[in-house]
């Protein structure tokens, strides 16, 4: 018998969005450490909200949001919402029943400024990682180091020289055709984002305004355990190293995997005296590497060059999955808090597996 086809939908249903979402669906190991490491910021909410006036979006629902647009690749908040109105995973991950009113977009994105302002994203990745720790995930003696090219959120165009004659709307002129033109970082700057810079990481490879992101990982598991954004430079990498590596909780010697861009006379030197062993790939193109045999003769430095590759794994996942191949916001502040939380989201993700496996 054919059944029919109902113009009229049904008005009620009696299923919630927790009994919709499949008992094995990987989302539900994720948001429950998501809930473990919210509960740990709830003092930090609380101190940034007045205990008086109209009720905001709750923080929690706006980072479990954001996980969200992280995970599935939403390129806008505009389609976040859209996406949160008519699917129910979403709502369940979330917190919003399935009657509950989406936000309207302009709400949600002055709602998360409070949150770039603060220092959330940071204590979120900080929270994750005692997850990770508790698991007995984190390694505190071999590390990883690597950086990486984040293209700004600004065009050729607005890297017009610093003193350019502005128009009547007090816009600088002279953005156009720049062919033959002469252009750096000291006598131009983008108009778009003051804070990028013009720069590349290899010769014959195009020059672009872009951050330096950078990001420690321990080689046990190949979870981020330190990251940060800095304005590209050829110094960059190895200073943003070395202050990664003294800040992260770790054992009074230990080893660091590095690229050829690490190895310089000034930076093996400053690791050494910080207690780290630079296992350094040795760069001896048309120039002596700043290591000898007495580093590279032990099995610990090819262990740590093939650790290194993990590295390559966090910057595939977050470029491709986690919106940061080109950024959406502009500003050092901005773009380094959702470099931080595109870590902490990361890890999540690793993590996701590997404490099932040993708890």
């Amino acid at each position: 018998m054919r059944g029919d086809d109902p113009k009229q939908g049904a008005n009620w249903s009696y299923i919630s969005p927790e009994a919709r979402v499949p008992k094995e669906h990987p989302l539900r190991a994720i948001r429950t450490m998501v809930e473990r490491a919210l509960a740990e910021l709830d003092p930090v909410f609380r101190r940034m909200y007045s205990p008086i006036g109209r009720p905001s979006i709750p923080p929690e629902l706006l980072l479990r949001a954001l996980v969200l647009q992280l995970l599935y690749s939403v390129r806008s908040e505009r389609l976040l919402m859209e996406q949160l109105d008519h699917d129910m995973l979403f709502r369940w991950f979330v917190g919003l029943n399935a009657d509950d009113p989406i936000w309207d977009v302009s709400v949600f994105t002055k709602n998360r400024e409070r949150l770039l302002k603060g220092d959330v994203a940071q204590r979120f990745f900080a929270a994750v990682l005692r997850q990770a720790n508790e698991a007995d995930l984190l390694s505190d003696e071999h590390f990883s180091v690597d950086g990486t090219l984040i293209e700004a959120w600004a065009s050729q165009q607005s890297f017009t020289p610093k003193d350019a004659p502005t128009g009547k709307d007090g816009t600088p002129g002279g953005a156009g055709d720049f062919k033959g033109q002469r252009r750096s970082n000291e006598t131009h700057q983008s108009t778009t984002d003051p804070d990028a810079r013009l720069y590349r990481k290899g010769s014959g490879q195009e020059a672009k305004l872009c951050y330096l992101g950078h990001v420690l990982l321990e080689n046990r598991h190949g979870l981020a355990v330190g990251g940060i954004l800095t304005q590209a430079g050829g110094t960059a990498e190895r200073e943003a190293a070395l202050a990664l590596i003294t800040q992260v909780p770790r054992a009074a010697h230990v080893t660091l995997g590095c690229d050829k861009a690490y190895d310089s006379a000034d930076f093996v030197a400053h690791a050494r005296a910080a207690g780290v062993t630079p296992h350094v790939s040795q760069n001896t193109t048309h120039r002596r590497s700043a290591i000898d045999g007495r580093t590279t003769r032990h099995r610990g430095y090819e262990v740590s060059a093939f650790k290194r590759r993990l590295a390559e794994g966090v910057w595939g996942w977050c470029k491709t999955v986690g919106l940061l191949r080109k950024t959406r916001h502009r500003g050092t502040p901005r773009v380094g808090w959702v470099f931080t939380f595109t870590l902490a989201v990361y890890d999540l993700v690793r993590m996701r597996k590997l404490i099932a496996v040993t708890a």
